[in-house]
């Protein structure tokens, strides 16, 4: 499969397109760039790989070709529905970790799930997938007796907060708790807040530096502690998830697929 990569010049983008290169069933066919950039025209294998390979960066997803094209969107949610809707007219399967979604721009994407295959994850690592199966076990089994907290820290070019993965790990926390997560999140406090009520997940969130991406969900409970965490210690971590589920799509119907499915968890 050919794949399509969209801001293919950001750190994301980088970091993709150097895990197309190294999958076996894939190679990578361009992206798009920021108009006037100064990328546009360009190969993206000689500025990212080496070498050239004939992968042209353009403005816009309607220069290429999207017969046996796949899409990975890791950009932003104001190009979402763009990069969407191109793939719903041209049928191109499509890969999505962008984060901070909103609850229309979720159901945008429920919506074109039932015209071409979607993989969607604010998390694309194998290791904070099995954890979100850990930290369910862990909830079923302590959680009525501990006091849940998920923290998280990303670099200081980070947009959103909380990361789409904490968040993620608070939905998963909250069905094993029978709960509904709108009514017990509690994002950062401050000043005298009272004391801890039980039916409560809390979210730290931490910016700083170059820091690629820590969770931890914590279990506290009276004399004791779990801690369950996940570090990434390069983005290559999530690309290389996001090139896997794309070559796991390439024969999939319609339809809105985790990387639970992918993984087969």
């Amino acid at each position: 499969m050919k794949v399509l990569i969209p801001g293919i010049m950001g750190r994301m983008g980088k970091v993709l397109s150097e895990a197309c290169d190294q999958h076996e069933k894939l190679s990578l066919a361009g992206g798009t760039a920021r108009p006037g950039s100064g990328f546009i025209g360009q190969d993206a294998g000689a500025l990212i790989l080496g070498r050239s390979i004939g992968a042209p960066i353009a403005e816009h997803l309607d220069a290429f070709e999207a017969s046996g094209c796949g899409l990975i969107d890791f950009t932003t949610p104001q190009l979402l529905s763009a990069n969407l809707g191109w793939c719903v007219t041209h049928q191109v399967p499509m890969v999505i970790g962008t984060t901070g979604l909103s609850e229309a721009e979720r159901q945008q994407i429920d919506q074109a799930s039932a015209h071409i295959p979607i993989v969607f994850a604010p998390n694309m690592s194998v290791g904070v997938n099995v954890m979100q199966r850990l930290i369910r076990l862990a909830a079923e089994l302590v959680g009525e007796h501990s006091d849940i907290e998920v923290i998280e820290a990303h670099h200081r070019h980070k947009k959103d907060a909380p990361s789409g993965t904490a968040v993620r790990l608070g939905e998963v926390l909250a069905d094993a708790m029978g709960w509904d997560l709108d009514d017990v999140a509690v994002y950062g406090r401050e000043g005298i807040t009272g004391e801890r009520p039980h039916r409560q997940i809390g979210f730290e969130t931490i910016r700083a530096g170059d820091v690629f991406g820590d969770h931890t969900v914590l279990f506290a409970a009276d004399g004791e502690r779990i801690e369950i965490t996940h570090k990434a210690s390069s983005r290559m971590t999530f690309a290389k998830g996001a090139v896997r589920a794309l070559a796991w799509l390439h024969d999939k119907p319609a339809g809105l697929y985790s990387m639970d499915d992918v993984l087969g968890l």
